[in-house]
């Protein structure tokens, strides 16, 4: 365990290393030298530190993660905005890499959007992820979608581009029309969405590897691969969605799935054991816990302003 943490902190230093003129948005849109962009799914503040301290160098506010974390119940359009919002102004504070935020359907009409955006860009949010399904929505990999009328989907994304100030905060537009109305269908709205200033497009839940690969061919914009384990859509290395051209890959729940099995193992072990220094191996130690929440830089400003 003294090595994982040898290694994050190792990484955090490399990630501070690296060339930073290169904003998230301009390595997206220039191709990254053929390299996606790799985002893991984060839902509170600590899981965001730790991908920030694993090389990390984007993370996403998952729309799941939050509901299952926050609220104990799954992705059914049950969060509400100012959850989001003030989630994401926790997150944000406690990081210093891009937070992107999952913000469903926008949780109401246009004008909503706009408020929604502005709000987060103000809390340190640097995009979101805006969908095209009915509400209340229900995770992507679901069955029983529903989305809304092209037009009224692009006023939403048109008040979401509008309200942003800064050019590098970065507007996903995810329809989730393959289900209920077939890949053209969705490959189509995708189009549309980039037309109108989207800077990536993600349709969600293909099928099978040859639907990832027609919507890489087809869509006229920088696309979006979403990878959950045990989902609706095959689960490739992020190799194999290089080379069909994805340029964001999420792994929105690999975090929170690790975590409840992890809390899950432990606990279940306690309880059967009454006992846990046979699972001492399998945590981190308290002074482990102490330096990745940031105690030493705690007691450095203590310190400072005591003398």
């Amino acid at each position: 365990m003294h090595e994982v943490i040898f290694i994050m902190l190792f990484m955090q230093y490399y990630r501070m290393a690296k060339d930073s003129n290169a904003s998230l948005i301009d390595r997206i849109r220039n191709g990254n030298n053929n390299n996606a962009i790799v985002v893991p799914g984060v839902y509170d503040a600590l899981s965001a530190k730790i991908a920030e301290h694993l090389g990390f160098e984007a993370v996403f506010q998952s729309g799941y993660s939050v509901s299952a974390s926050m609220l104990g119940l799954p992705d059914y359009g049950l969060l509400n905005a100012n959850e989001v919002i003030e989630q994401a102004r926790r997150i944000a504070r406690a990081i210093s890499i891009p937070l992107i935020v999952d913000i469903d359907t926008g949780y109401g009409n246009a004008l909503t959007v706009r408020r929604v955006v502005r709000e987060l860009e103000d809390a340190g949010a640097k995009g979101v992820f805006l969908e095209d399904q009915v509400w209340p929505k229900r995770c992507g990999h679901m069955q029983g979608k529903q989305v809304i009328a092209r037009d009224e989907y692009i006023q939403k994304l048109k008040a979401a581009l509008d309200a942003r100030r800064s050019s590098e905060f970065i507007v996903v537009a995810r329809t989730d029309a393959l289900e209920p109305l077939g890949l053209d269908e969705a490959i189509d709205r995708a189009n549309e969405y980039a037309r109108v200033g989207a800077d990536l497009v993600f349709i969600e839940a293909p099928k099978s590897i040859d639907e990832m690969a027609r919507i890489c061919r087809e869509v006229k914009a920088p696309t979006v691969a979403n990878m959950i384990e045990g989902g609706r859509t095959p689960l490739l290395s992020i190799d194999e969605l290089e080379r069909l051209g994805y340029r964001l890959i999420l792994f929105p729940l690999t975090a929170v799935f690790a975590s409840a099995y992890a809390v899950m193992d432990a606990l279940s072990l306690l309880k059967a054991r009454r006992d846990t220094r046979s699972i001492m191996h399998r945590l981190l130690t308290f002074n482990e816990f102490n330096k990745l929440v940031g105690l030493d830089e705690l007691k450095m400003l203590e310190k400072k302003y005591s003398s």
